[in-house]
């Protein structure tokens, strides 16, 4: 029998509350991956299928519309509940008679993408709406799920993590549950990061299939997926291998899947489509080719996929030697945090890897590339004080853009509490004036100690950001030896002023002052022109 985690217990206990509420529920559940969130969805499903009510579960991509859909189908067709799914795998007659049936209330639980928020779909008694993942939607579908939170119970999963700090915020505006501890008996997953070997790689993929398993092979080039899988069905003649990418028609992807779900082939060699919503339990070698390519969170969430039961799972990330440093960071982050609920801890380290300086820059993505993180902070702290009546404090200037390329972090071993490292970023970014700063750096320097090199570069940005708003500049960049300010006229007296202070060559037009050949490094040569640029 199935043996709920105490976290489980206690979300699915919340949710059961909140669905016999006489308020509509607005529940997010969250929990790292293969914590069992889906366990939870599944049940208040069941509720309101017992209940009479109608269910749509909307995840962001078909492959995960199809685990749900077999997951829910497995689990609720024996009490005669009935499952049906919408997606491109569906024929336009599948589609049609879904639809009319799900209209007429003879489909208690339909599964889907965003397609499910579309005009077509006309509900007899919709009671639940189950999101999985909704950072992963578009904003007309939010908008669009938000006019359910009026009338039925909404329930959101997420595997993003959230920071306790943002949890005390975040639990003014809506409900939530965390889930933190693993299934029992799952291990940790023993990860394998170095250079491409063929020897290894057969090896690796023979120990699994010998002990009855299967093997996830990620290769991210479609163009040379069919010959990476030649190449390895050659040199792996006992296993049996299929695969799988985005471009395939939908058939023949659904078909592929199935096969491997079913136990049919022994490896699947797939592009990152398998990221997220894939679980097979059966599945516990992973093998990604080209690791260096790919985003710290992107390879956690892969790793994601294997190590599902009480097997143990290995992970192989195969990166050349001369990967980036960045890359090299990313994969030794991934060999440090091989625990089971490591998410924010990888999270954290993706920022840190990042260095602070970008973290308004356009190289973010979801929600943050937006707005910025910094921005990002601040809108959520007004909400919350919305949402409390209190006042929102007044209109900021927009931030400043700061690409200096180089490390710009609080280093784990200097500040080893990740709690305390989440504000202590938030504080920097969020500082008004020099000499709040100065107090910031001089705390550091008694509770910590002397301040590492990442750490003086990150305040050296906040900084930067400080003076650059002093000058009305709009970014600061330093690339190739020059430093570029944007956004700023120089006066008749700044290129003299700059070239003293700097000892660089100086030229300015079209609102962009640039200094090269100066001796003093990225943060020192954009500190020393920003000051004399307010001396003008």
């Amino acid at each position: 029998p199935y043996q709920e985690t105490p976290d489980q217990d206690a979300a699915i206990a919340a949710v059961k509350a909140d669905m016999q509420s006489t308020r509509p529920m607005d529940r997010l559940v969250c929990g790292d991956v293969g914590f069992g969130k889906t366990e939870v969805a599944v049940r208040a499903a069941f509720k309101a299928a017992l209940a009479g009510k109608q269910v749509m579960m909307l995840a962001p991509t078909t492959i995960l519309v199809q685990q749900h859909f077999r997951t829910f189908k497995e689990r609720l067709g024996r009490f005669a509940v009935r499952v049906e799914s919408l997606s491109r795998f569906s024929t336009t007659a599948e589609r049609r008679r879904t639809l009319r049936d799900f209209a007429a209330g003879e489909v208690d639980v339909l599964i889907g993408t965003h397609a499910l928020l579309g005009a077509e779909v006309r509900p007899k008694d919709l009671g639940l709406v189950i999101v999985d993942e909704e950072q992963r939607f578009g904003v007309k579908h939010k908008e669009r799920l938000k006019e359910f939170k009026a009338s039925v119970d909404l329930l959101t999963l997420t595997a993003t993590p959230i920071p306790r700090t943002m949890q005390m915020g975040l639990a003014t505006l809506r409900d939530i549950s965390i889930i933190e501890t693993p299934p029992s008996g799952r291990r940790s997953i023993l990860t394998h990061v170095g250079p491409y070997e063929e020897a290894l790689l057969a090896r690796a993929i023979e120990k699994e299939v010998r002990r009855g398993g299967q093997v996830f092979f990620v290769h991210n080039r479609i163009d040379t997926i069919d010959e990476v899988a030649e190449r390895l069905q050659a040199l792996v003649p006992g296993a049996q291998f299929v695969t799988a990418h985005g471009r395939m028609p939908e058939r023949a992807l659904e078909d592929v899947m199935r096969r491997f779900l079913d136990r049919e082939a022994d490896a699947l060699v797939t592009t990152t489509i398998v990221e997220s919503g894939l679980d097979v339990a059966t599945a516990n070698t992973l093998i990604v080719d080209r690791a260096d390519g790919m985003g710290l969170a992107q390879l956690y969430q892969l790793r994601g996929r294997i190590g599902r039961s009480t097997e143990q799972a290995y992970a192989y990330l195969f990166a050349p030697l001369g990967a980036t440093p960045e890359s090299q960071k990313r994969l030794e982050a991934l060999m440090d945090f091989t625990e089971l609920g490591s998410g924010f801890a990888i999270a954290m380290r993706d920022l840190e890897i990042r260095g602070a300086g970008n973290l308004l820059g356009s190289e973010q993505s979801g929600q943050i590339a937006a707005v910025g993180f910094e921005m990002y902070l601040r809108l959520l702290e007004e909400a919350v004080a919305l949402a409390k009546g209190q006042p929102v404090r007044e209109e900021q200037p927009p931030p400043v853009i700061v690409e200096l390329a180089l490390d710009a972090y609080l280093p784990v071993d200097y500040v080893r509490d990740e709690i305390e490292r989440v504000d202590l970023y938030r504080r920097s970014s969020g500082v008004h004036t020099l000499a709040e700063l100065d107090d910031l750096a001089e705390e550091l320097l008694e509770r910590f100690g002397e301040l590492p090199e990442p750490a003086l570069n990150l305040l050296g940005l906040s900084r930067i950001k400080l003076l650059a708003r002093e000058v009305g500049a709009t970014a600061v960049n330093y690339r190739s030896s020059t430093l570029s300010i944007t956004g700023v006229t120089a006066t008749l007296a700044a290129p003299a002023l700059i070239r003293k202070a700097t000892g660089g060559i100086v030229a300015g037009r079209e609102g962009r002052v640039t200094v090269n050949g100066s001796a003093s490094g990225p943060v020192e040569l954009a500190e020393e022109t920003l000051r004399a640029l307010a001396r003008a």
